[in-house]
């Protein structure tokens, strides 16, 4: 999911994970926030990528996966949080971003 428009702010959401259930279910969960968050911010800038590159994880600071990586910063390791924490980190991200 990609979606870019001109002069809105940018939400960068990454989900760490080689691919096993619990990966999945977190990708599904940050989805199905960011689905939310658009319908409220139809103009927002997205990128969302799911890692599964082992090498690739190693680059971030954690230590269990699944993983949650907002605009560069992980906020969440090993579990998978709820809809509204979720929704919250990316409230966050976008606020210091200075998009909302």
């Amino acid at each position: 999911m990609n979606r870019k428009s001109e002069g809105t702010a940018m939400l960068d959401v990454k989900v760490l994970g080689p691919g096993c259930a619990k990966c999945y279910a977190l990708e599904r969960a940050a989805r199905g926030a960011l689905e939310q968050l658009l319908q409220e911010q139809p103009g927002l800038n997205v990128r969302f990528e799911h890692i599964e590159d082992l090498l690739a994880i190693e680059q971030y600071p954690v230590l269990f996966t699944p993983a949650l990586v907002v605009n560069g910063k992980v906020v969440c390791a090993g579990r998978i949080p709820k809809r509204e924490d979720i929704l919250a980190w990316y409230r966050q991200a976008l606020n210091a971003a200075g998009g909302n």
